[in-house]
């Protein structure tokens, strides 16, 4: 897989696929822009060369064909201003592939930048339509994925649009070889003890990770409500947790397999409990073996903190995907804060994947301490889990 240094772009017409799908709050204002600073040095270095960008990038799940303002990326583009602080103007069309869209990437000079719109204003998106993709790809002589949050998915500017470049004319991103350099080290070649922490609400959306991690690590670290199914395998009583009941029977194979390959696993020994799902209701701080009935486990305990933070004493290589407890809620947050502030303090190589878990370290203050933080939820998963990745695909 070639990368952007590879390619001979200088003056050229370079399209660029990012992932500028970043948290707003209720009126429309970005709360992180964590994605759009990771594309930076791209952006700057196809500037720098004098390129004229067309810069790409879904947001959320809009109805396609239908425009509506609160998924439009023009507070993407206000902010992208802001942080590049260049001489030339950063341009927003107002469509992706229409006519305004095609009359402003006409006009761009050397160093200029357009956005256009959210691409999945478009249904030849999600679809991978090859007329959409060849409509995009007709915008520019290069082309250029940096959105490793999107490479999961086969979608026309992820997957089909390559089909119009030739190998000479595509490449990788810094931000997408920065993700697959430090996923393939760890996961190849980890310098041990190497551990995971894996959390998050249920097992099925983490049981071919746990697969696969399992032959690869030295201890793994159970918590959020995916705990609970593990919990009820061995027999424990878990109330009204959130559990899957037909992976049963998966969750006591993964802990067998454990167990012969002398992997070290640890579950929660004390838990946060509710009668309900809600900020307000009381709480109690109990041992796992007296869960009650009608109660729910929404976060780790203070004990279950204690264990896990001498489980990583000795660790030399951390993965965290998933945080301990529903960590929206203050009442159930101390649980993944104390994981983010424990996993900072070790002196390991420390990766963080996951949306979730990335905005668990920035809130806990504690995401310029960790190695690296991946900006790709979904598509991390599926490198923990062994699985190829189409962005990679296309792109090889």
């Amino acid at each position: 897989m070639k990368t952007l240094k590879d390619l001979n772009i200088d003056g050229k017409r370079v399209f660029i696929r990012c992932d500028f799908n970043v948290p707003k709050d209720e009126f429309g204002n970005i709360t992180d822009d964590r994605r759009i600073r990771s594309a930076l040095a791209t952006i700057r270095y196809c500037i720098d060369r004098d390129c004229k960008l067309i810069l790409a990038s879904h947001y959320e799940r809009p109805e396609p064909g239908k425009y509506e303002e609160k998924y439009s990326l023009a507070p993407i583009a206000k902010r992208l201003r802001t942080l590049l602080k260049m001489d030339n103007d950063i341009f927003m069309a107002e469509d992706v592939v229409g006519e305004d869209a095609k009359a402003k990437a006409a006009t761009l000079k050397e160093g200029d930048v357009l956005l256009l719109e959210n691409l999945r204003y478009e249904a030849g998106e999600t679809e991978n339509d090859m007329a959409f993709s060849e409509q995009l790809a007709n915008f520019a002589e290069f082309y250029i994925n940096d959105a490793f949050g999107a490479c999961h998915r086969k979608h026309a500017s992820i997957d089909a649009i390559t089909k119009f470049f030739d190998t000479d004319h595509k490449a990788a991103g810094f931000l997408m070889s920065k993700e697959i350099n430090f996923f393939s080290k760890v996961l190849e070649n980890p310098v041990r003890p190497f551990i995971a922490v894996v959390g998050g609400s249920k097992v099925s959306g983490k049981l071919q990770a746990l697969t696969n991690l399992i032959n690869k690590v030295d201890k793994i670290i159970i918590g959020g409500g995916m705990a609970f199914t593990f919990l009820k395998a061995q027999g424990y009583e878990v109330g009204d947790s959130l559990v899957e009941d037909d992976l049963l029977d998966e969750a006591k194979g993964i802990m067998t397999k454990a167990k012969e390959l002398g992997v070290k696993f640890y579950l929660p020994v004390d838990v946060v409990v509710a009668p309900e799902f809600s900020e307000k209701t009381t709480v109690k701080f109990l041992p796992i073996q007296e869960i009650p009935v009608g109660w729910m486990g929404l976060d780790i305990g203070p004990a279950s903190s204690r264990l896990f933070r001498e489980a990583l004493n000795d660790a030399q290589t951390i993965i965290w995907n998933g945080p301990m407890g529903v960590y929206e809620m203050d009442k159930y947050s101390k649980g993944s804060f104390a994981m983010s502030n424990n996993i900072a303090q070790t002196h390991a190589t420390t990766i963080v994947g996951g949306g979730d878990t990335a905005d668990v370290t920035q809130r806990a203050g504690d995401a310029d301490e960790m190695t690296f933080v991946s900006t790709g939820g979904g598509a991390s998963l599926k490198l923990i889990e062994g699985d190829s990745l189409p962005g990679l695909e296309a792109l090889q």
